[in-house]
Formats: structure tokens, sequence, C-alpha cells
């Protein structure tokens, strides 16, 4: 679907009549929470947002336990239902876009598009109250804490929001696609990322005598290199597995060998199996190496989201909508080496994430985290297309 096609329509079915009245309703939510983000389980002001937007059109949304992030049940009562997951917080990044609605707060930005997901489901939450009654019950998801890890989902999964459910389904902006797209593929989308954090320790001495003590320089640079060496060839490499460090930080002058270091990177694999093997082999690896280099270490392993492994029903169901608005509304999409924590979801129900493309076509694809990221807001409608759609054309939770 070209981006000229990826406007509001005027007329058809319910999806169409709402976006015809409604459309640029969503572009005002975006703007709104765009311009005062909020970092990771501070979401006040966006959630009461939802908690008014919700409760005008007569829904019952209730606020998840920590007090941020929102829950509301809609359509036919009992179980299965359908649930549309979207997530609300911001990043602690300046931005740099010189939009009109740029980030009203030093610091935070929505530098992902989680500003885009949230209006997207509260125009969503509006289309299917309107469209009532419908054919399968549905759960609507306003989570907290997606940016940190191991991330909000396991706030709202410990809070009940998995219970009763058949299927569960959220998008991501993705500024690789263009606007008038959706990215779906079956099986890994996302990878797990895990955090390390290692530090070290030795008696310190003089450059002139590294034989009289533990050469802590020497033994961050072995685990530097070897980690990640070691692991390529203890890990099948077609489970998309790469560890890589980004901070590595020991003494100060050229005459001597310190007595601390410290050394910080990511795990990062699309396999699941992988992923729960990954801690113990990394200690048993860091372990090998340090031995006959006389220094001790410790290690902190911090486990952080499972991938995301896209459920082939749900990913069909998806694909229905989609084609709904039209049959090169379809793009395929690779797997990204990128946690996100909707796979803690997946862990409880069956589901699927698919990318919104939101590059206007014209300007530079710039990343997912930067602070001059901006999105076409076209997708805004295409966004509600296709979670209403899977909603709408569904016989039963299970699609």
């Amino acid at each position: 679907m070209s981006a000229a096609g990826a406007g509001f329509a005027a007329a058809g079915d319910p999806i169409d009549s709402w976006l015809a009245e409604h459309g640029t309703d969503l572009i005002a939510w975006r703007r709104a929470i765009h311009a005062h983000p909020e970092l990771s389980r501070q979401e006040v002001r966006t959630t009461e947002l939802v908690m008014s937007e919700l409760t005008a059109v007569g829904l019952d949304p209730r606020r998840l336990p920590l007090g941020t992030g929102v829950v509301c049940d809609l359509g036919p009562a009992g179980e299965p239902r359908i649930a549309l997951r979207a997530d609300m917080d911001a990043l602690p990044v300046t931005e740099h876009t010189g939009l009109p609605f740029t980030s009203a707060v030093e610091g935070a930005s929505h530098s992902c598009g989680h500003d885009a997901h949230t209006a997207i489901l509260i125009g969503v939450a509006k289309l299917l109250a309107a469209a009532e009654p419908l054919p399968v019950g549905v759960r609507l998801i306003f989570q907290a804490a997606e940016e940190v890890m191991p991330g909000g989902a396991l706030d709202a999964i410990e809070a009940g929001v998995t219970s009763g459910l058949g299927r569960i389904f959220a998008l991501h902006c993705d500024p690789r696609l263009p606007v008038g797209t959706v990215g779906l593929r079956s099986g890994p989308l996302t990878s797990a990322a895990d955090h390390i954090d290692l530090q070290l320790h030795s008696a310190g001495g003089h450059t002139s005598r590294p034989h009289l003590t533990g050469d802590l320089i020497y033994a961050m640079g072995t685990v530097i290199t070897g980690l990640p060496g070691v692991l390529s060839r203890r890990v099948d490499p077609r489970s998309g597995t790469v560890m890589v460090w980004g901070a590595a930080n020991a003494g100060s002058a050229a005459n001597a060998i310190p007595q601390e270091g410290r050394m910080r990177g990511t795990v990062r694999t699309g396999d699941h199996t992988t992923w729960a093997e990954l801690e113990p082999l990394v200690r048993s690896v860091v372990g090998e190496l340090l031995a006959p280099l006389g220094v001790r270490y410790d290690l902190s392993y911090f486990r952080g989201v499972p991938p995301v492994v896209n459920d082939e029903i749900a990913v069909a169901m998806f694909e229905r909508s989609v084609a709904a608005i039209s049959p090169q509304a379809i793009a395929d999409t690779p797997q990204s080496p990128g946690g996100e924590d909707f796979s803690w979801y997946l862990e409880h129900v069956p589901g699927a994430m698919a990318r919104l493309g939101v590059w206007d076509g014209f300007g530079p694809q710039v990343d997912l985290h930067a602070p001059n990221f901006d999105l076409d807001e076209r997708a805004l409608a295409i966004g509600v297309r296709a979670l209403a759609g899977i909603v709408l054309n569904a016989t039963s939770a299970a699609g």
C-alpha cells in the first residue's frame, strides 16, 4: 500500500466510518502524549488520559495495582478473550526533532513510538465500543514500563491480565517500513536480551613486574575478546546469539596495574532454548578464562526478557486483518536483535506482535531510540485498522 493510500477512508465498514469521524482525534491523542512523556512506572498523566477517554465512551477501565497502566474488558462476557496491548512509557532521551509538540520534559521523549501505540489503542477502544455487539470478548492492556528490564509486562501479568485470554496482539513502530505497511513474521520476532556486569579484583602493582601480581588489564582483555569468541563456538550460530561489551573501565596511570576493573555488556539470542542455557554457560566460560590469571572476580548476570516468538495462528489472524486494508499492506520483517517485554505475555498465552510502518518514504529512516526519531502520523489509522480488524473479523479468540 502506498503512503498516499494510508490515510483515513470516508465510508464503508465500521472501521472506515469511525476513522472518517475520529481520525484527527488519533493525532491529537498522540501529540498530547508525545508532548508530555513519562518515564517507566511514572506514567501518571498518560494513565489518566487513557482512563478518561475510555470512560467517556461508557467503558469501565481499571488502573493496574501499581497505579500506572490500565486494563479494560469489553464485548461478550466469558472466556477466552482476545487481548490487545500497548506500551505507554517514554525513554530517558532528550528530544531533538523540533516538532511543534516536542517533549516539554527535559531528558525524556517518546523516541520509540509508545505515544503512537497508546493513541492507537485508545482509538481501537472507542471504535470497538461503538461497534457493539462484538463477535468476541476483548481485553485492552495499556502497559507501563516496557523500557526497563525485566519489563512492566511482569507487573501486568502478576495483576492477572492474562487470565482467561485465548490470544494476545500488539504493534510496534518500525521506521524501516513505509507507512501503509505492516510487517508480519511467524516464529521469533525479537531476541532475548540479558545484561552482564563483571567486576575484577587484583592486588595491583607496577607494570614492570606483572608476574608478581594479577595483571587485571590483561585479564579484562582476555574476557573482552574471549567470551564472545568462545560463545560463538559453543552456541549454535542459527540461534542468532551475540555477545557485545558496552563498557570497560579500569586504571588511570600508564605504569600501574590497577586493583579494580569493571566490564558491562549484553548477551542476546533469538532462540528460547538457548536463552535458558546462557547464564550457566557464560559463568563457566568467564571462570575458565580467568582461572590462570591470578585475578578475582564477581559476575552479576541479569536475565532480561525472552524472545518474542509469534504464534502461527495469531499471525494468520493479523494477516487477515492487514490484507483487508490492502494486499500490498502486508510486508515481511526480519527478526530483530532487540528485546521486547511483550514476550512475557507469550509465556502464558499465544499471540503475535507486528511491525507498524512509520517511515514517510522520503526522509531518512531514523532508528528507534534516536533523539530525532519521528513517525508519519498516517500510520495511526493503519494501526487502528490492523488491531480492530483482528477483533471484528474473529469468530473466536482462537481465530
